[in-house]
């Protein structure tokens, strides 16, 4: 009789185990996946995926992004615009795996994130700036020893005034200044809009751009630069809108030009649109350089603003001994996310 059961309770393990088995081992099959785009433009999708014989779902949403939904339905809020890949892998209890990819396009409507409007006269707002200080090149030869003076950096009537001056301060014939936001404001993705007046004179070199917040850590071009707007004064109306990074900085960095009238006697508007896909610079609201963002690249971390004026170097070439002074002025600097 003990033997009996025995016998009786292993063929019922045996008929229930591959009873087991043989579900888990059929495939998924019939994998559907949908997606409902809200029309807030508030970048939320809801996906829904299913499949015969899954259990769970893996979903890439094309931003490196990977979340496992055993139900398959998931309510995911992009933070940049584009145009998504989006792959849903469903998996049965053994391992077995059926994929599908669908193309979701995302429209985000930005909003004003950080400003400075510089509608308050006197010094910078200390809570949004800081100065880089001194002179030594700056790692391109530049001539000028930079300040927080008046004399270099003011707020007056309505606009920032950055001054570069000729005189002789601590060793160097040229003053400026340089602001930036680091330690202060620095953000991932969004777009940043200037809207400025440039300074004329050959030798000038205004510029208003970003690096990689982590650059005490990572140096230079590892950190990466995003170089929104610079002007040359040798080199009247010609903007550059360049992006510095391993592979392709200094003189070999991903840049193009755009030929614009009177950078130097009308304020223009200087922009950057940064994504996880994409990065574009443009001015007056046309694009005219593009770079695919990836993994792979340094501009998906915290970047801070920067504006300066620099004298001379190995960019901006001889200064003319004309010059005696050049001020960029800036209306506003706008950040939206």
């Amino acid at each position: 009789m003990k033997n009996t059961l025995t016998i009786l309770s292993t063929l019922l393990c045996f008929l229930f185990s591959c009873s087991k088995d043989t579900g888990s081992s059929s495939p998924p099959t019939n994998l559907v996946v949908n997606a409902t785009i809200s029309a807030d433009n508030s970048g939320t999708v809801t996906f829904v995926a299913s499949a015969t014989n899954a259990t769970t779902y893996e979903y890439e949403f094309g931003n490196g992004s990977l979340q496992i939904v055993p139900s398959g339905t998931i309510i995911y809020k992009y933070i940049s615009p584009g145009t998504y890949t989006v792959t849903v892998t469903a998996k049965n209890a053994s391992g077995k795996s059926l994929s599908k990819s669908i193309q979701v396009t995302i429209n985000i409507m930005l909003a004003l994130a950080w400003s400075d409007e510089f509608d308050i006269d006197g010094a910078p707002d200390a809570s949004k700036w800081g100065y880089d200080l001194g002179a030594g090149g700056w790692g391109n030869v530049e001539l000028q020893h930079y300040t927080n003076r008046p004399e270099n950096v003011i707020i007056s009537g309505g606009t920032l005034k950055i001054k570069a001056i000729k005189e002789n301060f601590s060793g160097a014939n040229y003053t400026s200044a340089r602001l930036l936001s680091k330690d202060k404001y620095a953000f991932k993705y969004g777009k940043v809009e200037a809207r400025a007046k440039l300074p004329a004179g050959v030798g000038t070199w205004p510029a208003i751009w970003m690096l990689g917040s982590n650059i005490n850590t990572v140096p230079w071009p590892a950190c990466g630069e995003i170089d929104i707007m610079e002007h040359l004064g040798r080199d009247l109306n010609k903007i550059y809108g360049t992006l510095h990074y391993p592979g392709r900085s200094g003189a070999n960095a991903d840049g193009s030009t755009k030929i614009i009238s009177n950078a130097t006697t009308e304020f223009h508007k200087y922009a950057v649109e940064w994504t996880a896909a994409t990065i574009k610079i443009s001015v007056d609201d046309e694009v005219f350089h593009v770079v695919a963002n990836s993994g792979s690249t340094p501009f998906n971390n915290n970047f801070f603003l920067i504006m300066n004026i620099a004298m001379g170097g190995n960019f901006a070439g001889a200064i003319d001994p004309a010059v005696t002074a050049a001020t960029m002025e800036v209306d506003y600097i706008r950040v939206y996310r």
